[in-house]
């Protein structure tokens, strides 16, 4: 069996058994009901159509205003946890692949995003392309219904997803997100594909581009990005395929601020091998922190909070461990466990001031996991728009900052008063980044350092 199924069902059963009330599968929360079901091949029907209009073009179009008088329903709390989990699985199956693609670089990707990007293709998606999704999404279940094709109301699911991804109280760090689907000039998108997936909190734009002209798109995607971007990364779209016609992207930044961290005055030395040593930024803070000591797992466990609702986990592997053994637990267990019988103690902590930047194209290891016609040409994205659509790709973008305080003065590594009973670990050898949300412990970012001047 598949082991990101594997971790699936044993998630669901420690649900269901950890319950006294009668369970209700949240698949059943989600999918269309018998009355929804009889009118489902309507619903699949484009009633109306736009194109959108250019990348170049200054003007906000009306599908973007209209999103300020949208009214948003309530979520299914109930299915909050299934989601987080489905993500944390689809998350894992991805990072496996992306691991074998990148040996020896940093790697960082957000779990909600990518559920989230394969989710607005199912919505627009019909046929054997809508069914194949919705297995990747971990909604693979029996029909409610012979009028339907087992298939879920995405969206019931992106209110819900939306919860898990845009957590409360995050004033005190930089957390923004921004979504761009890209078509060529020609192709037709349904005005109510495009309305469903558009809210007042989030960044959504849909602009036209020429993808017959590769060497021009790639330039005009980061302007555009530019100008919607407070903190925009480097250039992330190449090889543009001339034959495509339809490109999703979505940046994340993440910027976070250790409390109490100084600037330490010189740089210090980080072993990105057990042969290699490079000098990069270090801070240092001293404080009461979570912490553990791992045996089973070779792990050095740090939890600090970096915001009200947002903590970050610190892994780095103990007794010469390399990180391959401690990124395999991030595919067969639940990421909370980590979080799990620690322990308060006071510690001084010196770690890398980080600001690296993560890119991949989705595509990539779905073709890996052998799903390279997904989204493909001969998908079925009939929902989305009334021509074929050929995907090519879809970029998945994270900036990850990590700084001190700027109030905080620069120290001197050398002028320590600890006592004794203070715990003292450095981060000089690469290391695990986990980024959770306090009340669900939904996985935001997971990811490793390798070189933090990367």
């Amino acid at each position: 069996m598949n082991p990101g199924v594997s971790l699936l069902c044993i998630l669901v059963c420690a649900i269901s058994i950890g319950c006294d009330r009668v369970y209700v599968h949240p698949f059943h929360l989600f999918a269309y009901n018998q009355e929804s079901c009889k009118g489902l091949e309507d619903k699949e029907r484009l009633e109306k159509t736009f194109v959108p209009i250019s990348i170049e073009s200054p003007i906000t179009p009306a599908y973007e205003e209209s999103v300020r008088n949208k009214s948003e329903e309530e979520p299914h709390i109930l299915g909050v946890d299934y989601l987080k989990d489905s993500a944390y699985v689809l998350g894992a199956r991805i990072y496996r692949k992306l691991m074998e693609m990148h040996t020896g670089e940093n790697i960082l990707l957000s779990p909600t995003s990518i559920y989230q990007s394969l989710l607005i293709f199912y919505l627009g998606a019909s046929g054997h392309t809508a069914s194949e999704l919705q297995s990747l999404l971990g909604f693979d279940f029996p029909s409610i219904s012979q009028d339907c094709t087992s298939k879920i109301d995405g969206h019931k699911i992106l209110p819900v997803l939306r919860t898990i991804s845009n957590p409360s109280g995050v004033d005190e760090l930089l957390f923004t997100k921004l979504f761009c689907l890209f078509s060529a000039p020609s192709v037709h998108l349904s005005e109510f594909f495009v309305h469903e997936l558009t809210f007042a909190d989030i960044n959504f734009y849909v602009r036209a581009i020429d993808f017959t002209n590769p060497s021009r798109v790639g330039e005009q995607i980061d302007a555009f990005v530019k100008t919607k971007n407070a903190h925009p990364g480097k250039s992330s779209i190449t090889d543009i395929d001339p034959a495509s016609n339809l490109l999703f992207a979505t940046y994340t930044q993440f910027k976070a601020i250790v409390k109490g961290a100084s600037l330490l005055n010189e740089p210090q030395e980080f072993w990105t091998n057990s042969e290699t040593k490079i000098l990069v930024p270090m801070m240092r803070v001293t404080g009461n922190f979570e912490h553990k000591f791992d045996s089973n797992l070779n792990l050095s466990v740090i939890k600090i909070a970096v915001s009200e609702s947002i903590v970050l986990l610190l892994l780095q592997p103990i007794n010469n461990e390399d990180l391959t053994s401690a990124e395999a637990q991030y595919s067969l267990q639940p990421s909370y466990l980590w979080l799990q019988k620690l322990s308060l103690r006071r510690i001084n902590l010196t770690l890398p001031k980080l600001s690296f930047e993560s890119v991949y194209n989705l595509q990539d290891p779905l073709n890996k996991m052998g799903l390279p016609e997904l989204l493909g040409k001969n998908a079925n994205f009939s929902i989305m728009s009334d021509v074929n659509l050929n995907v090519r790709k879809i970029i998945n973008q994270q900036l990850f900052e990590l700084h001190p305080g700027e109030a905080d003065q620069a120290e001197n590594p050398t002028e320590q008063n600890e006592d004794t009973e203070t715990l003292s670990i450095a981060l000089n050898k690469p290391f695990l980044i986990a980024v959770h949300v306090k009340e669900s412990n939904a996985l935001l970012y997971f990811g490793r350092v390798v070189n933090p001047l990367q």
